[in-house]
């Protein structure tokens, strides 16, 4: 099998720690997928020429997931600051909006593209600023997108009929409320839809029917990266066997691992704190 994810990364920089861990969804999927057994990944981003993006590379690399189209620009690559409940669930306390991402388009030439489509998933996200090229990237590739909780109507009418798979945040929602997305995400031509929705465990619907999961309990360090981790095993193994409750399951096995350590999947390296600009 081989998988692609095209678009954010960040570092998260743990305050009380002073220490960053690399991540973002697209970044956090491509890792998900090489640990738990998929033979080729690439990714594809764009980082700044700073301390944080070398290691959010270097991260990747020691990963084994191929970094040879990332690009580097001048500014600053993209950083989360997360602080930690007492449950160890996390939260955003704020960020430079992205960094270089914000401001610098990834753009595919021809022969990228051809690249991109000997893959056969890929994966990014609402924070990955690629909606005007998904017309264009699903010519080449089955796509799945990660919304966050983006809602926002007119935001699932550009992006949901470009897509094979679309992922949502569902946490704040009742049942009712997802099942309602759920039915709209459909009727805009989005055949797979994933919800995931915290301790309350995941949805998935395959336009015939509504799969449901709970999660498996653990020893919960730091919740960061843990719905990218379910996200990421879901599609490697749904698009591999098309058991969608089998699929969950191994999801919510490796979102409970995850949820043991800090930062989405390690490389913490200490860095003291910085002004955010942004």
């Amino acid at each position: 099998m081989r998988l692609i994810a095209v678009g954010d990364n960040v570092v998260d920089y743990y305050e009380d720690r002073e220490e960053m861990f690399p991540g973002g969804n697209a970044v956090n999927v491509a890792v998900f997928w090489k640990r738990y057994g998929v033979e080729e990944v690439s990714y594809i981003g764009i980082i700044g020429n700073d301390e944080e993006g070398e290691h959010i590379v270097q991260s990747l690399v020691e990963e084994q997931i191929d970094v040879s189209r990332v690009r580097k620009v001048f500014g600053a690559s993209g950083e989360a600051v997360v602080a930690l409940d007492e449950q160890g669930d996390r939260k955003f306390v704020g960020s430079n909006k992205g960094g270089v991402q914000s401001q610098v388009k990834l753009n595919f030439a021809d022969s990228e593209l051809a690249f991109i489509s000997s893959f056969q998933l890929l994966h990014t996200s609402v924070f990955s600023h690629l909606e005007k090229e998904l017309p264009l990237l699903k010519q080449y590739i089955d796509i799945s997108f990660d919304f966050s909780t983006n809602y926002e109507e007119s935001y699932l009418e550009l992006v949901c009929p470009h897509i094979k798979y679309a992922i949502f945040s569902g946490g704040e929602l009742t049942h009712e409320e997802c099942e309602a997305l759920i039915a709209r995400v459909h009727q805009l031509g989005t055949p797979n839809i994933i919800v995931t929705r915290g301790s309350a465990g995941s949805l998935f619907s395959d336009s015939k029917k509504v799969y449901s999961q709970g999660i498996i309990e653990t020893d919960v360090v730091d919740t960061l990266g843990a719905g990218d981790t379910f996200v990421a095993i879901f599609l490697k193994e749904y698009a591999a066997n098309g058991n969608a409750q089998e699929a969950m399951e191994k999801g919510a096995a490796a979102a409970a691992e995850t949820c043991q350590r800090f930062g989405a999947f390690g490389h913490g390296k200490k860095r003291g704190k910085r002004i955010m600009i942004g």
